[in-house]
C-alpha cells in the first residue's frame, strides 16, 4: 500500500525534507507540498526536478495551497491526497491544528519544533505538557503514530541520548547539548530559521539542573569549547525544546543546551531587544494600525532560505555526556559536522536547514518500513536510535563518536527561579 507523504510548509527545512523524500519516493509514494503560498511549494518542486532527485518518476510530486490553521481544510487535504504520513515543517503556531487533522484522518504526525501560541512566550516547563502531551491518550487509543521534535535539535540529539544510555553508559550524570554554526552567510544580520520563532526563544532560559527546572538570564552564561573540525567557539546557555522531554525521559541529573553566538550577532540582537523590536506584543503606530514589532523585524530581515547560495563554513552539533561505565567515570562526545556549501550543492539549502530536514525524512522512511510505526505519541529518545542513526549515516548526516573528548565543564548554575 502506498504511504504517500504530505509536507506542510514551504521554507528552507521543507525544501530539504521534500528533496530527501523525493530521493526515497520508492518507499514513500506520492509527495504533496502544501503551504499558504503555493508559489513557494512550486519553487521546491522545481529545485527537486532541477537536481533530478525524483527517484521513481511514476510517483506524483505536486503542490496544494492550504491554511494550516483551518482544520477542516487540512482534513480534506489529507484525505484527498491519500497521505498516510504528515510532516509538519510550518511555523510552530500550527502544530495543534495539524495534529488534530491527523487524529481525525489516522495519518502519522511528525514535527520538528514544539508548539507555541502567538500570545505566549517561554511558558512554564515542561513545554510539551502544555499542548502536545495532552493528546497522548488520543493517539494511543486510536493507535496513530506521532513523533515529536524530529529535526536535529530536537531530534537527532535526543536519539544520541538514547544511544548513550543504551550502548555507552551504565549511569548518566550530565548531558550538555552544544550547537555551533562556524559559517558565514555574508549578510549584515540574519537568522537561520524563522526570525519570529527564533527571537521568541531568547526571552527566558529554562534549563534542567540537579533534577529541577531553573531560570537564568538570556546570554548570561558563556563557555568556550574546542570543537572537532570547527575549533574553539563560544556557546551560551539557552533554553530549548529537547530539554523538556529529555528531563522526563532520561535518567540524568542535569541536561543543558548551549548555542553558539558571535559577538556581532549578540551586539545587534542586544540593540534590537533594547529598542523593543524583538517584542511580540502589538503596538499602535501613528496611522492607528496595530502590529507586533517582531513581525516588522521579520519582514526586514533576509528570508532564511535565501541565505543558502552564499553560505560557507560548517556546523558542529554534539552531545557531551558525563557518567559512569563499569564503575569508572566516563566522558563522551557524540557529534555531526555539516558543510554549508556541500548542502547547497546537494539540495540547494544551507546546513542548518539540512540538519533539521534530513532527520524528518529519515523518520518518515522508518515509519513506512515499520521500524518506528509505534502507534502512539513519542519523543525521539523513546524510540530505538540504532536504525535512525544508521539511516542518517546513509542520507548525509553521519554520527561521530569521540571517546575521551576535551573536557566541557560549565560553572555552577544557580537559579534565579526554580520549578
Amino acid at each position: 500500500m502506498r504511504k504517500n507523504v504530505l509536507i506542510v510548509g514551504a521554507g528552507g527545512v521543507a525544501n530539504v525534507v521534500a528533496h530527501k523524500c523525493a530521493m526515497n519516493n520508492d518507499i514513500l509514494g506520492d509527495i504533496c507540498i502544501a503551504s499558504r503560498t503555493r508559489k513557494k511549494c512550486e519553487a521546491i518542486i522545481e529545485s527537486i526536478k532541477r537536481k533530478k532527485h525524483l527517484k521513481d518518476p511514476s510517483k506524483d510530486l505536486y503542490s496544494r495551497q492550504v491554511n494550516a490553521l483551518d482544520i477542516p481544510a487540512l482534513i480534506d487535504l489529507i484525505r484527498d491526497t491519500e497521505s498516510k504520513i504528515v510532516i509538519n515543517v510550518g511555523q510552530s503556531y500550527i502544530n495543534m491544528s495539524v495534529m488534530e487533522a491527523c487524529l481525525e484522518t489516522g495519518a502519522v504526525y511528525m514535527d520538528t519544533a514544539i508548539h507555541e501560541e502567538p500570545d505566549k512566550v517561554c511558558e512554564d516547563p515542561p513545554w510539551y505538557a502544555n499542548y502536545e502531551w495532552k493528546r497522548k491518550d488520543q493517539f494511543k487509543t486510536k493507535k496513530i503514530t506521532a513523533i515529536l521534535g524530529i529535526g536535529f535539535d530536537p531530534g537527532v540529539v535526543n536519539a544520541w541520548c538514547a544511544l548513550a544510555q543504551k550502548d555507552y553508559f551504565d549511569k548518566l550524570d550530565t548531558i550538555d547539548i552544544l550547537d555551533v554554526n562556524a559559517g558565514s552567510h555574508g549578510k549584515y544580520f540574519a537568522t537561520n530559521f524563522d526570525p519570529e520563532i527564533n527571537f521568541r526563544e531568547f526571552k527566558k532560559v529554562w534549563t534542567w539542573v540537579d533534577r529541577r527546572w531553573v531560570l537564568q538570564k538570556v546570554h548570561s552564561i558563556r563557555m568556550d569549547y574546542d570543537f572537532p573540525v570547527v575549533g574553539s567557539q563560544p556557546v551560551y546557555l539557552t533554553g530549548h525544546d529537547e530539554l523538556h522531554s529529555l528531563s522526563k525521559n532520561m535518567d540524568a541529573n542535569s541536561i543543558r543546551f548551549w548555542m553558539g553566538f558571535g559577538d556581532h550577532y549578540l551586539n545587534v540582537f542586544s540593540v534590537l531587544s533594547n529598542i523593543g523590536l524583538t517584542s511580540e506584543v502589538p503596538v499602535k503606530v501613528a496611522e492607528g494600525i496595530e502590529i507586533a514589532p517582531l513581525k516588522v523585524l521579520k519582514a526586514l530581515l533576509p528570508d532564511p532560505s535565501s541565505l543558502a547560495p552564499g553560505y560557507t563554513g560548517k556546523t558542529c552539533i554534539g552531545n557531551y555526556f558525563r557518567g559512569t561505565k563499569g564503575g569508572k567515570e566516563k566522558d563522551l562526545f557524540i557529534y555531526n559536522i555539516c558543510d554549508h556549501a556541500e548542502c547547497y550543492k546537494e539540495v540547494e539549502s544551507q546546513a542548518i536547514s539540512y540538519t533539521a530536514g534530513v532527520p524528518a525524512a529519515a523518520a518518515a522512511i522508518l515509519v513506512a518500513r515499520g521500524d518506528w510505526n509505534v502507534k502512539k505519541m513519542v519523543n525521539v529518545e523513546e524510540l530505538d536510535p540504532t536504525p535512525f542513526i544508521e539511516l542518517l549515516d546513509k542520507m548525509g548526516l553521519p554520527t561521530q563518536v569521540l571517546e575521551n573528548p576535551k573536557p566541557f565543564l560549565p560553572p555552577v548554575i544557580e537559579s534565579l527561579q526554580s520549578v
